[in-house]
């Protein structure tokens, strides 16, 4: 094991910008540096656009979100109360108040359905992604990592990213996983508890840490040479200036640095307020911690997850509903639907109303995709204790930028929001909405080299048209 000291005491400076926690962990350096890290970059079939998929786990209620039925009979209306969106007609539930206000620039899909009523990681890591992160597939075709600032071009982030109070990761399946391409194109995890951390500690003093080099990296090649021994490495020089670079700072530890970015835009995502400890206690849930962590880091996620795609990610997964908290049975795990959209509804609609604002004050809504749904919806009954149960049938799903028009509500669901009453659409017309905005799709189907897997997940019809 390496490690950074100075004399008896590590050496700080926010513990070198956090190496474990900003810039490592969950990186294994076959895949931060694998040769074919800039193959794509300029490669025409790339668009140069990134996705942000935050995922809901647990299941939101497409009746209290994005498709409110306040006029079904009594055991299936909308709990919460209803707002007028700024799109004349569409509605959308109470907890989504800054949303409604930008209507306008949100495509909202109320004929998507998961079929898929379990918990899992479902569509980001499935049958219809072909049991891949589809971020591993982007990274694939783009390389592993961006030459210019050894930036990961795939990631997934946990609230413990941006923040040290709050409990593990509690993903209900492998958000990490690579299907037939291997590690070397796993996503990078920014965070406490990756691979990598526990050995990249660099066991030098501070002086000799920035003035030699060659003992710096005399022990990287050490600890390099032991974690290759897939060969995954095709020049050990180039994997020693990149590790060199990104252990000293550089793009990467600059994107994952939020003190790098304004105070007040800062603030302006800051959904600490939404934490309210003790109020949710009564849901072992609650008592975990698990709602508390959503609301206080979901805004700062999304805010990292705009600085790391301006840093070239292509892809970032954002977990922030530790063990699903859009799991709303009202059961002794899980808060009721009314308590429940007040505990991480109201956070969500705070920090993605942030995000899209941001977006179009800096120019980057073509550039960015922000993609937000669950591995399932909630039931159209409302079960005796005040909750909505799993639900494989129809699901909300909310889009914005990547080259899609706003302002737009696809499709349509039946009186009581169980079933799509309209054309409907699935994962696989998801991911294929996904690869339309990372790729040329005409461009990507006549490049060499390009697997097969990737290709298959363009086939299908996208549910909104990508320009």
């Amino acid at each position: 094991m390496l490690t950074i000291f100075d004399g008896n005491e590590s050496i700080n400076r926010r513990a070198m910008l956090r190496i474990g926690s900003l810039g490592l962990a969950g990186l294994s350096l076959p895949m931060l540096l694998a040769g074919r890290a800039a193959a794509g970059e300029k490669a025409g079939h790339i668009s140069g656009k990134s996705v942000i998929f935050l995922f809901q786990q647990g299941g939101p209620s497409q009746l209290e979100t994005f498709d409110p039925k306040p006029d079904a009979p009594s055991n299936i209306a909308t709990v919460t109360g209803t707002i007028q969106t700024k799109l004349p007609g569409v509605i959308f539930g109470d907890a989504l108040p800054r949303l409604a206000a930008l209507a306008d620039k949100l495509t909202v899909v109320r004929s998507f359905q998961t079929n898929n009523a379990g918990h899992n990681i479902q569509p980001i890591v499935g049958p219809d992604s072909q049991e891949t992160n589809i971020g591993v597939h982007y990274a694939r075709v783009a390389g592993a990592t961006r030459a210019a600032s050894g930036m990961p071009t795939n990631a997934v982030i946990y609230p413990s990213a941006v923040s040290q109070d709050v409990p593990g990761p509690q993903a209900r399946g492998d958000l990490r996983a690579t299907g037939s391409y291997g590690s070397a194109y796993a996503p990078f995890v920014p965070g406490a508890g990756g691979d990598l951390q526990n050995d990249m500690q660099l066991n030098l003093p501070r002086e000799r840490l920035f003035n030699d080099r060659r003992s710096l990296l005399a022990q990287i090649d050490r600890l390099n040479r032991k974690m290759d021994a897939s060969g995954q490495l095709e020049t050990m020089d180039k994997l020693q200036q990149q590790a060199y670079g990104l252990l000293l700072g550089g793009g990467v530890a600059k994107a994952l640095d939020l003190s790098q970015e304004d105070p007040k835009t800062v603030a302006r995502y800051d959904t600490s307020h939404f934490s309210k400890k003790g109020q949710w206690d009564r849901a072992k849930r609650g008592q975990a911690g698990y709602y508390d962590a959503q609301a206080a880091t979901i805004g700062k996620l999304l805010l990292l997850a705009r600085r790391m795609c301006e840093a070239g990610c292509g892809f970032v997964t954002i977990h922030a509903s530790y063990a699903g908290v859009w799991d709303m049975h009202a059961d002794g795990n899980n808060l009721s639907m009314v308590d429940g959209m007040n505990a991480v509804g109201r956070s969500f609609d705070h920090a993605v109303a942030a995000f899209v604002e941001d977006l179009e004050a800096r120019g980057l809504t073509d550039k960015i995709m922000l993609v937000a749904t669950g591995e399932m919806g909630r039931t159209p009954r409302i079960n005796q204790r005040g909750g909505r149960d799993h639900w494989g049938k129809l699901a909300p799903l909310l889009i914005h930028g990547g080259g899609v028009r706003g302002g737009q509500v696809i499709g349509r669901s039946t009186r009581d929001g169980g079933e799509p009453a309209t054309e409907n659409h699935t994962p696989k017309h998801l991911i294929s909405t996904i690869m339309h905005s990372l790729f040329d799709v005409g461009q990507l189907r006549l490049a060499r080299g390009i697997p097969p897997q990737v290709i298959r997940l363009t086939q299908a019809k996208p549910i909104v048209e990508v320009s």
